[in-house]
């Protein structure tokens, strides 16, 4: 399957990156990027074939991965319309609805959406991924198949669920790292010096998030294990509980949703 990506920026990279640590031929890559020294780190970083423009030469590609910013879309698009023949397009777009995009490209709706998150650029991410009914089960399987190589994939059953995917994993990480920034600081108050407090945060979630991928149980049930009644785990999640922090992070990522739906309906607006 030879692939062309529209976009060279980080995530296109790690994309690559993952892809070719898969399996994947330099060969069969291509990446279409505006700027000429971008057009040279990416032919030196991964021998990939690059291109000034969506030509004809770059569209001779079975799968075509939009990486380039929503903001940027339709102008990156409305040259394409009526170019596709064969084709799978795929979004790695936030926010970006199936339909704007099909009506950008003319009608041409065989695409399948994604939402990666940050941690793909050391792959580790998780990708939730709605596709067209138009979009074989081999075209699903070849999309899948390339998120995988920067970390887990999810199939979402509508594409309404994408806002809410871009709201507990798309932004997951920065409200994780929040939550370390203030462990952190909770370990400089009760005298650590800076550095010494950063590790116990970071090694901590890291060590706690593994756990819980290796473990059968879930995350409550583990909780539960190292919560010994009357100990200092409870006394310091009595202090969570008093604070709503369920109710906290709840209300967050409705928040996030709301927002996602508000910016797609911006972005898709004529």
């Amino acid at each position: 399957m030879k692939i062309c990506f529209l976009g060279g920026g980080n995530m296109a990279a790690a994309l690559i990156g993952g892809m070719l640590a898969k399996g994947y031929e330099a060969a069969d890559i291509a990446v279409v990027e505006l700027q000429e020294d971008a057009r040279a780190r990416l032919r030196e970083r991964f021998g990939v074939r690059t291109h000034a423009s969506l030509d004809a030469a770059a569209l001779t590609c079975d799968m075509l991965v939009l990486a380039v910013k929503p903001q940027q879309m339709r102008d990156a698009l409305m040259p394409v319309a009526g170019l596709l023949a064969h084709q799978v397009v795929v979004s790695i777009a936030a926010g970006l609805r199936l339909g704007d995009m099909a009506r950008w490209l003319g009608g041409y709706a065989r695409l399948v959406r994604c939402m990666p998150n940050t941690p793909a650029l050391i792959g580790a991410g998780v990708t939730g991924l709605f596709a067209d009914a138009s979009v074989s089960e081999a075209e699903r399987a070849a999309v899948g198949q390339v998120m995988a190589s920067v970390g887990e994939i999810v199939w979402i059953d509508t594409e309404a669920q994408m806002d809410a995917v871009t709201a507990v994993s798309g932004s997951g990480p920065a409200y994780v790292f929040h939550f370390i920034e203030a462990l952190e600081a909770a370990g400089v108050s009760q005298g650590f010096d800076a550095d010494t407090a950063r590790k116990l945060a970071i090694g901590t979630v890291l060590g706690a998030a593994r756990l819980a991928a290796d473990s059968d149980e879930g995350p409550a049930v583990l909780r539960e294990r190292v919560t010994s009644k009357g100990g200092t785990t409870a006394a310091a999640l009595a202090v969570m509980a008093e604070g709503d922090l369920l109710g906290l992070v709840g209300r967050a990522v409705d928040a996030a949703e709301v927002r996602g739906k508000a910016l797609g309906d911006a972005l898709g607006a004529d």
